[in-house]
């Protein structure tokens, strides 16, 4: 009888460890949907309850950098505090409830967890370490520039940066090609207004370096098929900072070694590989993303989650203060090279930015997000590859050719969460000089071709204009004089907006380019 009433208690408790993986799995769909909705909901320019930053907001590891690179408190990025408190209570929950990338990692699992559990493989682990030092280091020298590796940031950055510019051109081409169909076209417009109102309002054509964007997701994808969650394991520099919280968590994984009958189900069933049963089966805490996948594989409940005071070791396994030291000096040296790199390289002229920001603040507190990317409505804005220099990398650039900086619109400092973009009023914008624009003249059509075009000229949206057409009589190619209008740019009006340079007619490179001040 007791046997019995054994195994009914220990069924009753896998039935109820079933309804808390439910519930696990509830949070992250609800997670996910919920970070999807507020970044495609500012690019509608929609009012929600919650502010469109709200993940980027609760990463702390975002806040830290950006406050240490700022040298200053930055408000909105003090919720973080609020995700490393829930970790010091339940461990790293943010990894296995909430994180959207995690989640999606747990959705495009390419591999099983092996028969044969291997342990703790904590030479690999260390490296996530490393890179939660290299990104906090850094910033302390004053840059940002390893925050790339940020989950939250990687994320949101691969989907403004080439995911919805990429659906945007394959929607656009395939519209174009099927509405030749003459059956086709009323009901094509139908999908074009709901696209437009829902998933892509913006024009955003795809810029090329967002290859190299979506190419680093793709690997955090692909390492996938190594092990699972590899990226968690081995390189996420947010679960570094989340697994140092979680060593003096409130709450840990236990095994009752009374009861515990060293199956090793929960071994073979844990996706990080947290297990070890040279640790009597209990998961390391820096490790363990309370996923509850061993409650319910455990034949006779052994497994618990509770109180796990005295706290273990702060510092993570098989990681020697030695070698945190010699990263730190590693790290010290690598920005400065980098800082070096444009002084001893080429004198490439620096990147137009967006308006009011100066280069210091964007590389001191631009947490490369894409935030401003995601809401600029004609696709100015694109993330800068090494044309933005090495310590700008993926720092906002004004790209004309994609797109123009409108004349009314100031929405990339009113959704920058750290203040890299200044929110400035709708005057004060206007006012602010992105670059100046100049005209070559060797491709100019009215000064190389001595045709008429005030292209440049009817698109300049200031009230005294930028550029003037002045006329000039001029011979042209077959020998008869003529007059032509020729734009002339006030270099002192000029406020470097780019639409000139984005409407004109010219294939390639354009008659007319900003440049930065």
């Amino acid at each position: 009888m007791a046997v019995r009433e054994k195994r009914q208690n220990a069924r009753a408790d896998r039935a109820g460890y079933a309804r808390w993986r439910w519930l696990r799995r509830t949070s992250q769909i609800v997670a996910f949907l919920l970070f999807l909705y507020l970044l495609l909901g500012v690019r509608l320019g929609n009012e929600a309850w919650l502010p469109h930053d709200l993940f980027l907001r609760l990463n702390p590891l975002a806040g830290i950098a950006s406050m240490l690179a700022a040298r200053q408190w930055i408000l909105p990025m003090s919720l973080g505090a609020a995700v490393l408190a829930l970790t010091l209570v339940l461990g790293r929950v943010w990894c296995g409830w909430i994180c959207p990338l995690g989640t999606l990692l747990d959705w495009t699992r390419l591999s099983r967890p092996s028969r044969e559990p291997s342990g703790r493989p904590s030479q690999w682990r260390q490296a996530k370490y490393f890179v939660l030092f290299a990104v906090l280091f850094s910033a302390l020298l004053g840059s940002l520039t390893f925050l790339i590796l940020d989950p939250i940031t990687l994320l949101f950055r691969t989907i403004t940066s080439a995911v919805l510019p990429a659906t945007y051109s394959v929607v656009t081409w395939a519209e174009t090609v099927l509405y030749r169909f003459h059956l086709l076209q009323t009901p094509l417009e139908h999908v074009d207004g709901f696209l437009r109102d829902t998933v892509i309002p913006l024009e955003q054509s795809f810029y090329l370096p967002g290859l190299l964007v979506l190419a680093v997701f793709v690997s955090v994808l692909a390492l996938n098929a190594v092990r699972p969650r590899f990226w968690c394991r081995y390189l996420c520099p947010l679960g570094g900072l989340l697994g140092l919280v979680s060593r003096i968590s409130l709450v840990q994984h236990a095994v009752n070694t009374d009861t515990c009958t060293a199956c090793q189900r929960c071994a073979r069933t844990c996706s990080v590989e947290a297990i070890s049963s040279s640790q009597t089966f209990v998961a390391d805490p820096a490790e363990c993303t309370l996923c509850l996948d061993c409650l319910e594989v455990c034949p006779t409940s052994a497994i618990s989650f509770r109180k796990g005071w005295p706290p273990t070791d702060p510092v993570p396994e098989g990681m020697p203060r030695r070698q945190v030291l010699a990263s730190v000096a590693a790290i010290a040296i690598g920005v400065g090279l980098l800082r070096l790199a444009p002084v001893l390289g080429s004198s490439k002229p620096p990147s137009l930015r967006p308006p009011g920001t100066s280069e210091p603040d964007l590389r001191n507190k631009c947490t490369r997000c894409g935030q401003c990317i995601n809401v600029c409505p004609t696709g100015a804005l694109q993330a800068g590859a090494f044309n933005a220099g090495y310590d700008g990398l993926w720092t906002p650039v004004l790209i004309p050719r994609h797109g123009y900086c409108d004349y009314g619109c100031r929405r990339c400092g009113e959704v920058c969460p750290t203040g890299a973009i200044p929110t400035l009023s709708l005057e004060e914008k206007r006012q602010a000089v992105i670059g100046k624009a100049e005209i070559d003249r060797d491709r100019c059509i009215p000064w190389a071709d001595q045709q008429n075009c005030i292209v440049c000229q009817e698109m300049c949206p200031l009230p005294e204009k930028a550029i003037e057409l002045k006329e000039a009589t001029v011979t042209n190619s077959e020998g008869y004089r003529t007059t032509v209008l020729q734009p002339e740019v006030i270099t002192e009006r000029c406020t470097g907006c780019g639409i000139c340079e984005h409407q004109c007619p010219l294939r390639g490179e354009a008659a007319i380019r900003v440049h930065p001040v």
